[in-house]
């Protein structure tokens, strides 16, 4: 696995926030994200339920175009 850096938070201050890579080679889209409280964790298990092996994070909408980005990345992956 060779990820690519992609962007972080752009209101990061010391460094530890959201970030976003790609896994070109799985045509992946990687995200670390800050965990989510009981209660909105509760509201997410109400569509279903979380593996686990899966994970619920939240990251700001500031970083909408980052994952933009990733997703056109993951895209043009797929098009290889």
């Amino acid at each position: 696995m060779a990820l690519t850096f992609v962007g972080i938070d752009p209101n990061t201050g010391d460094g530890e926030c959201p970030t976003v890579w790609v896994d070109r080679d799985a045509e992946e889209i990687i995200i670390q994200g800050w965990k989510v409280d009981e209660t909105t964790r509760a509201e997410c298990l109400q569509t279903g339920p979380i593996p686990e092996t899966e994970a619920v994070v939240r990251i700001p909408a500031r970083m909408a175009p980052i994952l933009r980005e990733a997703c056109d990345a993951v895209e043009r992956a797929e098009l290889r």
